[in-house]
C-alpha cells in the first residue's frame, strides 16, 4: 500500500484509494471457481463507473468523482491525532459504498449522465446495472476487512462494519422517502431536510466518524466528529440541489437543469411552493403533473424561481449548513492549525461548480 503524506493528507489520496480499490477487486475475482477470468464482465463495468475504462473497456483516465468523503474520513483521522493510513480501508469502503448507490440512484432516477459519461445502466441495461451496484457493496466490506492487517483492534473493525451497514439503510430509508416524495405536492422543508440527512449525510457523517474513531478519540469526540460531518452532508446536498437547477452541463456533468426536467421536489421547488401565490402554486403543480416537462414547460418553471428569488434563498440555506460544519468542526478540533485542512474543504464545498 502506498504511503500518504502526513503533512499533505490529500497527496497520493486518488493512487491510494486506486491500489485499495484494485486489490478488493483481486481478492474478489480469486474466490470465484478458477474458470472465472480476471476481465469478468461484473469487473469492467465497474472499472467503467469508476473511472477506469471507457465504454469499449479500455484504459482511460476519467473523471473518477471528487472522492469527498474519503478525504473526509481520511482528514478527520488526522485531525484526531491517529495516523491518516490506518484510516485507508475505510476510507476505500466509504468510496466503494457511494458508487454502489450512485449506480442504483442512476436506475431509479432514469439518468442518462454520471461525471459526463452515459451511466452503467444506460450502457448495459437496469439489469447488469443491478449487479455491479449489488458487487461495489460487496467490494466495500471486503475493503473495509483490511483493517486486519492494520493495528486497529477487531472489536472496533466490528464496530466500524456495523455502523457502514446501519449507514447503509439510512441512505436507502432516504431514497426510499425521496422516491415517495415524487407522487406527493405537499412535501414540506422539514420533510426534505430529514430525508437528506439519511440520504446525503449519512454517509459524511459515517465518514467524518470512522475517521476519528479509527484515530481512537474519545467518544464524546468522535460524536463531535460525526455531527460535524453530518452538517457538511446536508450542505453539500443543498449545494448540488442548486446546481441541479442552475448549474452547467459542463460541471456537473448532468444534463441542464436535470433536476426540473426530473420533476425532482429539491429545495428550489420547495422554497418556490411557500412562498408562490396560490396561483403560481396551482400553475407548478400542473406543470409538474405532466408526463414530460418539454423545454418550455422548463423555462416557465425557471420563470416562477425567478419571480421569487428561490436562488438566493437556495444559496443562503447553503451557506447556512456550511457554516454550521466550520462551527462543529471547531467544537471537534480546538486547535485552530489542526482543523485547517477540513476547514479548507468546507470552504471549497460550499463554492463549488460540479
Amino acid at each position: 500500500m502506498r504511503n500518504l503524506a502526513v503533512d499533505d493528507p490529500l497527496t497520493n489520496l486518488d493512487a491510494c484509494l486506486d491500489d485499495d480499490i484494485q486489490r478488493a477487486f483481486t481478492r474478489a475475482q480469486a474466490a470465484q471457481l478458477p474458470s472465472a477470468a480476471a476481465d469478468l464482465a461484473l469487473y469492467q463495468l465497474l472499472r467503467y463507473h469508476l473511472g477506469y475504462v471507457d465504454e469499449h473497456l479500455r484504459p482511460t483516465t476519467a473523471d473518477a468523482g471528487k472522492r469527498i468523503r474519503p478525504r473526509l474520513c481520511l482528514l478527520a483521522c488526522q485531525a484526531a491525532g491517529g495516523d491518516i493510513v490506518n484510516a485507508v480501508p475505510v476510507a476505500t469502503a466509504i468510496e466503494l459504498l457511494h458508487n454502489f448507490t450512485l449506480i442504483h440512484d442512476d436506475i431509479q432516477d432514469a439518468s442518462p449522465l454520471r461525471r459526463h459519461r452515459p451511466t452503467v445502466w444506460a450502457l448495459w441495461g437496469v439489469a447488469q446495472a443491478v449487479n455491479a451496484g449489488d458487487a461495489l457493496f460487496a467490494l466495500a466490506h471486503i475493503a473495509l476487512n483490511r483493517l486486519a492487517q492494520v493495528p486497529v483492534s477487531a472489536a472496533t473493525t466490528v464496530e466500524l462494519s456495523t455502523a457502514l451497514h446501519l449507514t447503509t439503510l439510512r441512505i436507502v430509508e432516504g431514497q426510499t422517502l425521496d422516491l415517495g416524495f415524487e407522487e406527493r405536492t405537499d412535501v414540506a422543508v422539514t420533510e426534505y431536510l430529514a430525508m437528506i440527512g439519511g440520504k446525503t449525510a449519512a454517509i459524511c457523517e459515517y465518514a467524518c466518524w470512522s475517521g476519528a474513531r479509527v484515530a481512537d478519540a474519545s467518544a464524546q469526540r468522535v460524536a463531535a466528529f460525526g455531527a460535524f460531518g453530518h452538517a457538511l452532508g446536508v450542505g453539500f446536498q443543498l449545494r448540488d440541489d442548486l446546481l441541479g437547477v442552475w448549474g452547467a452541463t459542463s460541471a456537473t456533468g448532468k444534463a441542464a437543469a436535470d433536476d426540473i426536467r426530473r420533476r425532482k421536489k429539491s429545495l428550489p421547488v420547495l422554497l418556490l411552493r411557500e412562498r408562490a401565490t396560490t396561483s403560481d402554486r396551482a400553475r407548478l403543480t400542473e406543470l409538474y403533473a405532466l408526463p414530460e416537462l418539454a423545454d418550455a414547460a422548463i423555462a416557465d418553471v425557471f420563470a416562477l424561481l425567478t419571480r421569487y428569488e428561490v436562488r438566493a434563498a437556495v444559496q443562503d440555506e447553503v451557506q447556512h449548513w456550511h457554516d454550521r460544519a466550520a462551527a462543529l468542526l471547531a467544537d471537534a478540533v480546538p486547535d485552530a492549525p489542526g482543523r485547517e485542512p477540513l476547514a479548507a474543504l468546507v470552504s471549497q464545498l460550499a463554492r463549488r461548480s460540479g
